[in-house]
């Protein structure tokens, strides 16, 4: 394995050197983890968990400086939510290692077969992707879900992760590396860029010479964009999550106030907080003064409609941008919208396919929004914050895709693999 001279403030002029050194390491790594057994891919998350627990004030510590370079830089409170680390958070990532190691090996999983008239019996089984390249922003946990997801799925992982959670990542990744040693497993399995310079970015997106088989982003706007249009390897896009609650004419007025709430205001800068509210309009009477009123007394800021803007005047006007808009902050666009087709098309229009809820107690309405909106994730009476891998039961994610190819909702280790087909013959030949 090639040595790598590694300092923080290595010029622009050696990352693409740098990039094919972890491009190659990597690919040489892959094909090892496919092949190990799950009892020693699940060591590895074991002793990375343990280790991250008894690393935990390093990791702290660590944290400490991401956040006070955050706050120099202005960044907004939910950006700080999505950084931040303390011990109930670093607890949760150790343990979503662990569930990621007590969920079933996905590889080899036989998917189908059957047997041809010739005698031909066919098996189609999952297979590792190869090596995954992760870029992602804010999160540091996003380094161990990843970490843990790719090597579970047999799959090598090239994480890039952002400059604002650099020393956070730092130190979740060496817990990961003393996991992979403990397992005898090689360190390029999970391989963590270690510069902040954006060439790096550049230069995984161009595939580092065929050692990249998938790229996932998880990030704002403008990284995913970057990445959808310079990447020359198949890409697993986690959009924004402009994301609907329809407060359906048959709600239930208490669950409707629980969901929202709960929706908008349980971690705003997650990507599966709502980010607007449409009320029918045969249930504005009831409904629509005292959702925007427990939104406003929350702290959450409304944009609204006409109507919306009627019931309170700390209500300001909504623009055409505040129906398209992933705020991920203690904002919400309010709106009261004529019935339910009128809504599944405006979620259709205005939405990212992301995820998507309606609240009804009328199950026919419930069927045919569940039916008729295409997005990753479409919910009946329960809270957006739910589009989430650890929710689904798939230990951890990656990202919710929100694509149509392949992967689609939260990408856990299921969406890590693809599939190959087994022939098994006795002596057949084509006529």
């Amino acid at each position: 394995m090639e040595a790598l001279q590694i300092v923080s403030n290595r010029s622009e002029s050696d990352v693409p050197a740098l990039m094919q050194v972890l491009g190659r390491e990597a690919k040489a790594s892959a094909h090892l983890v496919s092949l190990a057994s799950t009892e020693t891919k699940n060591h590895a998350l074991r002793v990375a968990a343990e280790t991250l627990r008894a690393r935990s004030q390093d990791l702290l510590a660590a944290n400490t400086k991401d956040v006070a370079n955050a706050k120099a830089a202005g960044v907004t409170a939910a950006f700080l939510d999505r950084l931040v680390l303390d011990e109930k958070r670093i607890e949760a990532v150790a343990a979503g290692l662990e569930a990621v190691a007590a969920l079933p090996d996905p590889v080899g999983r036989l998917l189908a077969h059957y047997e041809r008239p010739n005698g031909l019996r066919i098996e189609r089984v999952a297979t590792p992707l190869g090596v995954v390249g992760i870029i992602y922003e804010s999160r540091p946990a996003v380094t161990a879900d990843a970490g843990a997801l790719c090597l579970k799925s047999g799959n090598a992982a090239i994480l890039r992760g952002g400059s604002d959670s650099f020393h956070s990542t730092e130190i979740i990744h060496a817990c990961l590396i003393a996991g992979l040693r403990a397992a005898g497993l090689p360190e390029a399995a999970i391989s963590l860029v270690p510069t902040r310079d954006r060439a790096a970015v550049g230069e995984m997106l161009k595939g580092l010479d065929g050692a990249i088989d998938v790229i996932v982003p998880r990030g704002g706007k403008s990284l995913v964009a970057r990445v959808q249009a310079e990447a020359r390897v198949p890409v697993f896009a986690h959009l924004e999550g402009v994301n609907h609650i329809f407060v359906h004419r048959a709600a239930d007025p208490d669950k409707a106030m629980a969901i929202v709430r709960n929706a908008k205001l349980r971690r705003p800068g997650v990507c599966g907080a709502a980010e607007i509210l449409l009320v029918d309009k045969a249930a504005a009477d009831q409904m629509l003064t005292p959702l925007v009123r427990m939104l406003l007394e929350a702290g959450c800021a409304v944009r609204g409609d006409a109507a919306t803007q009627a019931v309170d005047p700390r209500v300001t006007a909504a623009t055409e941008a505040d129906w398209r808009t992933e705020y991920l902050d203690t904002v919400m666009a309010v709106g009261v919208i004529e019935d339910l087709d009128t809504a599944i098309a405006h979620v259709e229009t205005h939405g990212s396919h992301h995820t998507d809820c309606i609240i009804t107690e009328d199950a026919e309405a419930a069927r045919r929004f569940l039916a008729e909106v295409d997005s990753a994730i479409v919910i009946h009476n329960a809270s957006t914050q739910f589009a989430d891998g650890g929710e689904f039961g798939f230990g951890a994610e990656i990202g919710i895709a929100t694509g149509r190819m392949h992967a689609r909702g939260p990408v856990g280790l299921e969406q890590l693999t693809s599939f190959k087909y087994r022939v098994h013959g006795d002596g057949q030949i084509r006529p």
